[in-house]
Order: structure tokens, then C-alpha cells, then sequence
């Protein structure tokens, strides 16, 4: 007995054994029961969900003798046996992949012309009808308007877009859906019930999943698996057959990632590459993975999960188990990753940053530079080294530049009598730490030292180099006040960083020392930089030690513009400036190109 694939095999020939068509197949039935028939139709969607057999049934079921009472065909009468031994002279199917030229086009309106021998109707199919040239659409477009009282035409695409709207106009348009992985199972689980294969239901819905919607690919991928399994359709031969990554893996993944068990995930992920298996595939399933578990956390989410029943159960449990904020980061993560995959140049090494990113998301703070993440308090680890690397005895300089306060001791070793007194009094305390803080000048420092003694410094928050005393009328060149200018943009805080980037770019002179000037483009900047103008002056004399510095803001003048001029305005000013040209021009009969 000849052997024939299953997509041909069951291959409905009713309406009722449409799969996933529900909406569409009752539309086009009660069009047969009304009979209130279009002249032209057209299916849309993707490929294998049923658009050319849905056109086949329909055209059979409109010149049946005897349709039922629910639109369908009798398969009885003589126009239904004719079609089902594919005999029939009033249903042509044209494939427009071959035949898309204009003379192909036109031979089938001649056919047109000739009424049914037997039935009502004559239907033409024209399959894949994006094909047909703009020339063919163009010869097509009158007879599909008005063609004759016999004739009905079912064009069928999968691409849409690619269609005249001239043809989409003049059309009844029904938009195919892909097919679902429930609906895909369950049309599986039948036609292995007729074909006596034992199944995995498991092993169903990575089929389905593999076909991406499309019953055919779903039914082809089958009969592959069944002969791998040889009548025995399990899950473990079904991913090994098809090669793809065993779920089991991003389960694993998650759970480890929960527990920071990076170590584990590497190997893990070396296991999976060594098997033949992309990074980028594992990401993309591993987001797959984790979207699944993030919607079934919410049961009003849990029916979007197209998988098995016991898949299910297995993402409930482990989205008790996972914290929203850690799949929501993890999720992140994972886009950025797949976003820059095709860019990098060594994409395993992207994969595992990646990887070990998720695997922290769930680590506590201050484990975090130990662990390798990103150090968060660069401060406290600042503190440690310098606790270590402490002297005996504080440096003068440090002691001199540290706020001393009246309430606690004095860690210097060159104070007044009183400190030493404090220190004598409190010997049996251990000596405390040197802060970071202490070192030098700070804007923390010189605010505390403000409270304490009227001064009138008014600097830009962080813009103050360590342990410079100003002078009083110190000279500086050019050079200098182009290094301190931008050495104070570098230095300024976040909330100026706009301002900042364009002070980067002025460049500003002495007009007669100590008096400066500096250049802006509009007004707008120039009002900008005078509310805080006082404390650029500031940071200014302090850096370059003079207290008589001034500063003075002023709008460039805008240069005037150049019109710039045709070819003609071109010649007729050297005609006008050379008249010997115009002479030259009459004398050869010249035109200007």
C-alpha cells in the first residue's frame, strides 16, 4: 500500500474538520446556506493553517447539488464525487508562483468566459497570488471587479502587504490565525489514536512548539519523530531527534540562580555549548523560560501558557519559589544580551557575563565586591585599605586639613594642650581610623569649616583641588586659566553636568590680568551661566590663587551670512563685472548648461 504523509492523509475535507478556524469556516457556511456568495475572496495567514484546503472545501460546497443543512457538501452528488476524484471541469487551481505573467493571466480569462457544464459555478483557486507581476495584477484588476455571473474567484497568500490595493478592494478578506499549541496537540493526539502510535503528551507539545503555528509543519515534524521512535513518541527521543535544548536545562538554570551558584551554571552552560547548542539560543529559550514562570505566578495569567499540563504545574512551582523583582531584572538582562549578540565579537563570553549577572541578582549587598559584581560603596572599600595601610602618627597635614570637633577626640599627634589632655584622658581607647574624608580639602570639609568661621569662598560643590591656600594677587598665563577652566567642568556635580559639557567647549581668554572674558553662543546660556556665575569666580580665584579675578559672559556675534549663489547669479555677476564675457558667449553661441 502507498505510503502517504500525514498532512495529505488528513487533510479535512469538511468544514467541522478545520482546525482553529472556528470563526471563519462558519462565516463561509452560512454564506452557502444564504447563498449569498461573493465574486471574489481572499485568505490571508501564515503558511499551513489551512487557507488552500478552506478554499478547496468551499468551492466544493458551493456547487453541490445537495448542501446540508449546515452549509456543507453532500459529498454524494455528482459535482462532489467529480471534485473528490479530481475530475472536476468547473474548479481550477492555479498556482501563481509559475504562472505570474500577464499571458498567463490572460489565458485564464478566457476560461472565465465559458459558463459550468455542470453546477452553478466556476471557481478558480489562485494560490500564492503575491507572486503575480504588477503587470498581471493590472490585467486582472477589471475582469476581478465585474466577472461574469459564473465565476467566483479564491485567492489565497500568505503575504499580505505584497498585494495591490486595488485587489485588497475588491475583495472579501478573511484573516487565517495561527494555529495554537492546545489545538496543535490535540489534532496530534487524534491522528496518532488513527495511526495506533503510543505518545508523550510532553512530546506532542515540543512538536507543536517546533512548528510555529502552523499545523502542516506540526504534522510533517510528526511523522519524522514516529519513524525516529520508531511507534513510540517519547520526550527524550523527540529533542534528540529534533535537536532541540531540553527544557530541563533553563529549570536548572533558574533554580541555580536563585541559590548564586555560579559555578554550577557555567558548567552547566559549557555543557549545553559542547553539545552543538548556540549561547544565543539558550538565551533566547532561557527568556522564553522565564516569561512563562513570570506569568504563572498571577493565575489570570497562567491560561497565556501554551504547554503541557505538566509543564504547567512545574512553572507554578518554581514561580513560588522566584521573587517578581529577580524575573523582571532577569528578563532585562536577557533582552540586552539577545539585542547585542549579533554585534559582539566573543559572544560566549557575553552569554556568561550575562549569566552570571542573573545568578547576583538575588545576592545580598555587601557580598557584592567580594563576588565580583560592580563595587557599590567604592567609600567603605577605600576605608578598609586605608585602615590597613594606618601610621602610627597622623601626618600634620592631614591633622591640619581635618575639622576638629570639641565633642570627640583628636586622633593628631601636633595639637594644643587641651587635645593632649583629651588624649591623655582617653588613652585606653583605640586610636580610630583615618576617613577618606579628611584628607585634604573637601566640599563636605569646607562647609563644615563655613559654619564655624565666616568666610567668602563660594565654590562649585566638588570643584576645589586638595590643600591649595589662595593667594592674594598670584599671576597666571593663558595656559593656566585654560587648565583650571577645564579642570572645574570636569569636576562639577551631576545636577550641572549639561552646562558642563558646553563649557567644555568655550575657551576662555585674559583681556588685561587679571580680568578674563569668555564667549557664548546666545542668550539663553549666557543667563544660564550667570546664576551661578559668583561661584565660578570663586573656584576661579582659589585655583589660580588671585583674589582680583573677574569674569565677564559675552554673546558672540554672529557672523553674517554668505548667500550662496546659482550658476546663472554666478555668470551673471562675471558678466557684469567682464563684459567681454557676455561678447564671448554671443560671438560662439554658448548656453549655460
Amino acid at each position: 500500500m502507498e505510503y502517504i504523509v500525514s498532512a495529505r492523509k488528513y487533510r479535512p475535507i469538511t468544514f467541522d474538520s478545520v482546525v482553529g478556524q472556528a470563526a471563519l469556516t462558519t462565516t463561509l457556511k452560512n454564506a452557502v446556506k444564504s447563498g449569498k456568495l461573493a465574486h471574489a475572496y481572499l485568505f490571508c495567514g501564515p503558511r499551513g493553517v489551512g487557507k488552500t484546503t478552506c478554499a478547496r472545501i468551499f468551492a466544493k460546497a458551493i456547487n453541490c447539488q445537495h448542501p446540508t443543512a449546515e452549509g456543507e457538501a453532500c459529498n454524494e452528488c455528482e459535482s462532489c464525487q467529480s471534485f473528490n476524484e479530481q475530475r472536476s471541469l468547473n474548479i481550477f487551481e492555479l498556482d501563481a508562483a509559475s504562472n505570474n505573467s500577464v499571458e498567463h493571466i490572460k489565458t485564464l480569462m478566457e476560461q472565465t468566459r465559458i459558463p459550468p457544464q455542470l453546477g452553478r459555478y466556476k471557481v478558480f483557486i489562485i494560490d500564492e497570488v503575491h507572486m503575480l507581476s504588477t503587470a498581471a495584477f493590472n490585467a486582472f484588476l477589471k475582469t476581478l471587479e465585474e466577472p461574469p455571473a459564473h465565476v467566483i474567484f479564491i485567492l489565497a497568500t500568505t503575504e499580505k502587504h505584497k498585494i495591490l490595493p486595488t485587489i485588497l478592494s475588491r475583495c472579501q478578506i478573511y484573516d487565517f490565525e495561527r494555529m495554537t499549541i492546545r489545538n496543535t496537540v490535540d489534532h496530534l493526539k487524534h491522528v496518532a489514536e488513527k495511526e495506533g502510535i503510543t505518545y508523550e503528551e510532553q512530546a506532542l507539545a515540543v512538536i507543536a512548539e517546533k512548528a510555529d503555528g502552523g499545523m502542516r509543519d506540526a504534522l510533517s515534524i510528526f511523522d519524522q519523530a514516529a519513524s525516529f521512535c520508531q511507534g513510540n513518541i517519547t520526550y527524550e527521543k523527540v529533542i534528540e531527534d529534533l535537536n532541540v535544548l531540553d527544557a530541563e536545562n533553563y529549570f536548572q538554570i533558574i533554580d541555580l540562580s536563585i541559590n548564586n551558584k555560579v559555578s554550577d551554571i557555567m558548567l552547566l552552560l559549557n555543557n549545553v555549548i559542547n553539545k552543538g547548542f548556540d549561547g544565543g539560543l539558550l538565551i533566547q529559550g532561557l527568556a522564553k523560560h522565564v516569561r512563562n514562570v513570570l506569568m504563572a505566578k498571577d493565575p489570570q495569567t497562567l491560561p497565556l501558557l501554551e504547554v503541557s499540563n505538566q509543564q504547567r504545574q512545574r512553572y507554578q512551582d518554581q514561580a513560588k519559589k522566584c521573587e517578581t523583582r529577580f524575573l523582571y531584572q532577569a528578563l532585562k538582562k536577557m533582552n540586552q544580551c539577545d539585542i547585542n549578540y549579533r554585534q559582539s565579537s566573543n559572544k560566549r563570553l557575553l552569554v556568561e557575563l550575562t549569566l552570571i549577572e542573573i545568578a547576583q541578582i538575588t545576592q545580598p549587598a555587601e557580598e557584592g565586591d567580594s563576588a565580583g559584581r560592580s563595587p557599590r560603596r567604592l567609600k567603605s572599600l577605600f576605608k578598609h585599605l586605608m585602615r590597613q595601610a594606618q601610621p602610627k602618627t597622623a601626618a600634620p597635614q592631614v591633622a591640619a586639613a581635618q575639622p576638629v570637633a570639641p565633642s570627640k577626640p583628636s586622633n593628631s599627634g601636633n595639637s594644643s594642650s587641651s587635645n593632649i589632655a583629651d588624649k591623655s584622658s582617653n588613652s585606653s581607647q583605640p586610636n580610630k581610623a583615618v576617613k577618606l574624608g579628611g584628607i585634604g580639602f573637601s566640599w563636605n570639609n569646607l562647609m563644615d569649616q563655613d559654619q564655624k568661621k565666616p568666610s567668602k569662598i563660594n565654590i562649585i560643590p566638588g570643584t576645589v583641588s586638595p590643600a591649595i591656600t589662595p593667594q592674594k594677587n598670584a599671576q597666571f598665563s593663558q595656559e593656566d586659566l585654560e587648565l583650571q577652566w577645564m579642570a572645574m567642568c570636569n569636576r562639577m556635580p551631576q545636577e550641572l553636568s549639561g552646562i558642563a559639557t558646553r563649557m567644555k567647549n568655550m575657551n576662555p581668554t585674559i583681556t588685561e590680568l587679571p580680568q578674563i572674558e569668555v564667549q557664548v553662543d546666545n542668550a539663553l546660556i549666557k543667563k544660564e551661566m550667570e546664576d551661578f556665575k559668583g561661584r565660578i569666580v570663586s573656584t576661579l580665584r582659589n585655583g589660580l590663587q588671585n583674589e582680583n579675578l573677574s569674569l565677564e559672559i559675552r554673546i558672540a556675534e554672529q557672523k553674517k551670512e554668505i548667500k550662496i549663489m546659482t550658476r546663472r547669479e554666478q555668470f551673471e555677476k562675471l558678466t557684469k563685472e567682464n563684459p567681454a564675457i557676455e561678447k564671448l558667449r554671443q560671438v560662439f553661441n554658448l548656453e549655460l548648461a
